[in-house]
């Protein structure tokens, strides 16, 4: 999904991994992926990071979630994975409370592939606090506690990092990957959302050669 990003103004031992091969099909700087033109903050300067940009409305973003999230499970332990929501509209600030708050209670495994699935298969609206009330209710989540932490100080403050974040790494759609604070590649760039993932790891290890 492509849209023009909300500004952050808006809101007050190593396991074994093997490099793929790069032989005649490596990354191309300003094709397969970008260069920002300022570096964004990292959460753990031991670790390289690496960030999906999605949005739950993103039709692209419920394809690619089973295999982003099968791939970031095999990320060796010196990488550290971010998921961070975008809202390309303010009425949609109410799905970056969402993961957060999913992601607060630690029921990202449990409910974040069922957000996507509610509003891609199920053709559920969870646009409002009644209708997420309901959905996590119905999934075994305490209702009130459930609200009570969407709009709460912290979660608030979640978005507008996550604005922020997005606005650094200039993201015009999603899915998107971010590696580092320094490199951009999505599946508009690499060709597809599976590729994108290729050029990810080749930036994971650019980034560990301190690249």
């Amino acid at each position: 999904m492509k849209r023009r990003l909300l500004t952050a103004s808006l809101f007050g031992p190593l396991v074994a991994w093997k490099m793929p091969a790069f032989a005649q099909d490596r990354p191309v700087e300003g094709r397969s992926y970008l260069v920002l033109q300022s570096r964004q903050p990292t959460r753990d300067a031991g670790k390289v990071e690496v960030l999906e940009f999605f949005a739950y409305s993103c039709g692209h973003c419920n394809a690619f979630e089973p295999m982003i999230d099968a791939w970031q499970k095999k990320l060796p332990r010196d990488v550290l994975f971010r998921r961070i929501p975008v809202a390309f509209r303010e009425d949609l600030v109410i799905h970056q409370k969402l993961y957060f708050a999913i992601e607060a209670m630690g029921l990202v495994e449990q409910l974040h592939p069922k957000v996507f699935a509610a509003i891609h298969a199920e053709r559920k609206k969870l646009d409002t606090p009644d209708q997420i009330g309901a959905f996590v209710a119905a999934n075994g989540v305490d209702r009130v506690r459930f609200l009570q932490l969407l709009d709460s100080f912290g979660i608030v403050a979640k978005v507008k990092q996550a604005t922020a974040l997005a606005t650094g790494y200039a993201i015009e759609g999603t899915p998107s990957i971010g590696v580092n604070g320094r490199w951009l590649t999505s599946g508009s760039l690499a060709g597809s959302n599976s590729k994108s993932l290729s050029v990810a790891e080749y930036l994971l290890e650019l980034a560990r050669k301190g690249g």
